[in-house]
């Protein structure tokens, strides 16, 4: 199960249905299940007061992701900083749509065990991410 909520942000245009089966096909795809995937859109603060409490981080972030993943279901909780994904889609030059989606994924794709602490890791991170994404246009 996936569902959609706020905190301090609203829920941004997306198509929830439409999401919700691309994101199913890729933890699918990649050997696991769907167990409850729960995204959060914020505000910058918010994420930011969530980073300071939780990860001892003081700085902006665009995702947060609470990994509760036991075996192969795939579960967590997705915090998402509106503010800041829109602030990276017009730093690389690509839409806003398109970097939200690039986010939701990036926090799936960490849930089924994928980092981005090395440069190695960042290489396959974005690989997946690209990978996934081009199941999103195959999705009506």
């Amino acid at each position: 199960m996936i569902t959609y909520d706020t905190c301090e942000a609203s829920i941004p245009a997306i198509d929830q249905k439409r999401l919700s089966e691309w994101i199913n096909r890729v933890v699918v795809n990649n050997s696991f299940e769907i167990g409850e995937i729960n995204y959060y859109f914020c505000s910058d603060n918010y994420l930011l007061e969530m980073n300071r409490e939780h990860l001892n981080h003081d700085y902006f972030t665009d995702i947060i992701t609470f990994d509760y993943t036991v075996a192969d279901i795939v579960s967590g909780d997705l915090f998402i900083s509106v503010d800041t994904v829109l602030d990276n889609a017009k730093e690389y030059g690509c839409e806003y749509l398109q970097e939200l989606h690039r986010v939701m994924i990036h926090g799936v794709l960490h849930l089924m065990g994928i980092d981005d602490k090395t440069d190695e890791d960042q290489e396959i991170m974005t690989q997946k991410e690209d990978e996934s994404l081009a199941l999103l246009s195959d999705i009506d």
